[in-house]
């Protein structure tokens, strides 16, 4: 199996079991790489070996390339959360997949599709891809998530099913203005001290050379918001504060998550690499803050 040291990933999620690292990114069937120090990555199959039959029949036009998955380890599994849609449309869903472990040599790896945990319709101001799970300070599971349209969204998960909690409010977190562009997605909230970050991706992925990506974030005392920025501008408003954007060979750095690793954060997103004919690939950086609290890379 070839090792890269900079896979070729959209919208990377990085998580680590028993001191190996397993990288999923946006590919047929969700791609997965892993690495044993975070440099050196091989492939290592797909979560979906086959088209999902809920996926076809639910979202038309869509096929077995999914998009934007999230993983975390709660309540003794692993939950990956997966976006099915097609390319400029909002009739989307959210779908949801288990495991007990992460290791593929080990007799109980095995992954189970939970189905869809919500999805959006051509008459809803949402739209349902991009999610991301986070646990408040009361262990109480939310999902964000969003993509141009109404912006970004934040509901509350049960318990039990980690997927929607019946009754819960769909709440809105940040937006982009009608005078700017609505050009804002793939919401990533980290809760660090006093504070819960959200982190976004502003303006157009998936160009090559030619992507505007770029990477905010904004900050609230409660998980619910207003995220404001260090400006104090709300992200309701179009607010949110720049922390990476492209540079002379990093181009259109966005979708990104937060990794902790060993007390250290890093940040995990995909840039194009204007060396390499464009080529989407990993990046991983540390993520530092400062004496007010605000990360920088």
């Amino acid at each position: 199996m070839k090792t890269e040291t900079l896979p070729r990933v959209h919208d990377p999620v990085i998580a680590k079991e028993n001191g190996v690292y397993t990288l999923f990114s946006t590919g047929n069937g969700i791609t997965i790489y892993t690495s044993p120090n975070r440099v050196d990555w091989q492939r290592a199959g797909r979560v979906f070996e086959k088209p999902l039959a809920w996926a076809a029949t639910t979202i038309a036009g869509s096929t077995h390339h999914y998009w934007a998955p999230d993983i975390s380890f709660w309540n003794g599994k692993w939950h990956l959360y997966y976006s099915v849609s097609t390319f400029g449309s909002n009739r989307s869903a959210i779908g949801l997949a288990t495991n007990p472990t992460l290791d593929n040599t080990h007799s109980n790896y095995a992954w189970t599709d939970e189905g869809i945990v919500i999805e959006s319709n051509h008459s809803d101001d949402f739209n349902a891809i991009d999610p991301a799970f986070i646990l408040d300070e009361n262990g109480q599971p939310w999902l964000s998530f969003g993509s141009f349209w109404g912006g970004l969204k934040l509901i509350q998960l049960d318990l039990r099913t980690v997927k929607i909690k019946k009754d819960a409010p769909l709440l809105s977190i940040a937006r982009r203005s009608d005078a700017e562009s609505n050009a804002i997605e793939a919401p990533y909230i980290w809760r660090r001290g006093d504070f819960y970050y959200l982190f976004a991706s502003f303006d157009f992925c998936c160009k090559g050379v030619a992507s505007t990506y770029n990477i905010r974030v904004g900050r609230a005392d409660s998980i619910e918001g207003p995220y404001l920025d260090r400006e104090g501008r709300a992200m309701l408003d179009g607010g949110g504060t720049l922390i990476r954007s492209s540079e002379e060979r990093w181009i259109g750095p966005g979708h990104n998550a937060v990794f902790e690793d060993d007390g250290r954060d890093f940040l995990i997103y995909h840039a194009y690499d204007a060396q390499n004919n464009g080529r989407p690939a990993l990046r991983i950086e540390p993520l530092n803050y400062d004496e007010e609290g605000w990360p920088h890379v």
